[in-house]
């Protein structure tokens, strides 16, 4: 008896929890029954096609119309998007709802290279970012007519502007940027810039000259070619001692204001996560590069944000990185592509406020 009465105890407890989790969920969240009803559209533009410098447009055989996906209750954002199926043989696109106010926009590694800033690619091999000076110059190019003007556009309507960048926490991004814990002074900022030049500036940015002599066997030469000679080596050997171990900062082709956020990527996460909650972010707008690594790879890639977050890929805000070609255009499409399997894809032309 005293045995089933311990059952019994332990039963009601597990129910008491398990309904006072259904009930936090359902209480803030009421569920709804979505009628995922596809009408085929008839001859349809391309999508991504704005910038065609940047992105190759993406042309389907099959295109559908879905209902509205995303609808927050005093909505005041319209978010078009879309994503790729293959069991219904096609990409579908609906309208989003969003509120500006549970939104945020990340730019995901702005990296300051090769800008005027004091960071730049060693030579005479070095590679940083995407990789060579000519293409990270293609990049910044795509910063400042894309990213840049949309974050100016938005800024005054989304809750948070963000970016994350490598490299632990430091004492100068620290007083130079706005952070999870920390609101810099203008002098800090002022003081904050002269010694990130500084810094920047100490290096040599020398690196040892391509290797000239390999040694390969008689039966495994393409082997022994591709140890000794690989395609991409960022280490001292090329980029010389301590080129990564500088505080690197926020692109100059990005208009940095004192509210945006900065986000160590070393710190993890987590933190960035806790951050979010806390202002009551819900929809991430997602930007930067690059497309087949960072952007979906770091801290603030969508691969760890798509957990909790709904979140939205700015399909012509985003450059894959392009090796054997002199542009990013089909490279990117095709990371952006894969991406729309599991993830919603939108473009800056798509992301309007909602008229009244």
């Amino acid at each position: 008896m005293t045995q089933l009465r311990k059952w019994n105890v332990s039963f009601f407890c597990l129910a008491v929890i398990l309904f006072s989790a259904f009930q936090s969920v359902t209480a803030d969240e009421p569920a709804r029954v979505y009628q995922n009803q596809l009408k085929l559209l008839k001859n349809p533009e391309p999508l991504l096609a704005d910038h065609p410098t940047f992105v190759q447009p993406i042309e389907e055989v099959r295109r559908y119309a879905a209902p509205i996906l995303v609808n927050d209750a005093g909505a005041d954002l319209s978010v078009r998007a879309w994503r790729f199926s293959y069991n219904a043989r096609g990409i579908i696109e609906m309208p989003n709802r969003l509120r500006a106010d549970k939104t945020a926009i990340i730019m995901v590694h702005p990296w300051g290279i090769d800008d005027g800033q004091g960071w730049r690619t060693p030579e005479p091999a070095g590679v940083c970012d995407f990789c060579t000076p000519t293409k990270n110059h293609l990049a910044a190019q795509h910063t400042r007519t894309v990213i840049d003007p949309f974050l100016k556009q938005m800024r005054p309507q989304v809750s948070l502007v963000m970016y994350s960048l490598i490299a632990p926490v430091d004492p100068i991004r620290k007083k130079m940027y706005r952070t999870f814990d920390y609101r810099p002074t203008d002098e800090e900022r002022a003081e904050a810039k002269k010694q990130l030049a500084d810094r920047l500036d100490s290096l040599p940015y020398k690196g040892q000259p391509l290797i000239e002599t390999l040694t390969l066997s008689s039966d495994r030469p393409v082997i022994d070619y591709f140890r000794q000679f690989p395609g991409l080596m960022s280490g001292d050997q090329y980029n010389g001692a301590d080129f990564w171990n500088v505080p690197v900062p926020v692109t100059a082709d990005v208009t940095v204001h004192k509210d945006d956020v900065l986000i160590f990527d070393q710190e993890g996460y987590a933190p960035l996560k806790k951050f979010l909650n806390k202002h009551n972010i819900r929809h991430i707008l997602l930007t930067g590069y690059a497309t087949d690594m960072c952007f979906c790879k770091t801290t603030a890639g969508y691969e760890n944000l798509s957990q909790d977050f709904n979140v939205f890929l700015v399909g012509d805000a985003t450059l894959a990185t392009f090796p054997a070609n002199s542009s990013p255009r089909y490279a990117t499409n095709a990371h952006i592509s894969f991406a729309s399997i599991n993830h919603l894809i939108t473009q800056v032309s798509w992301i309007k406020k909602l008229e009244e």
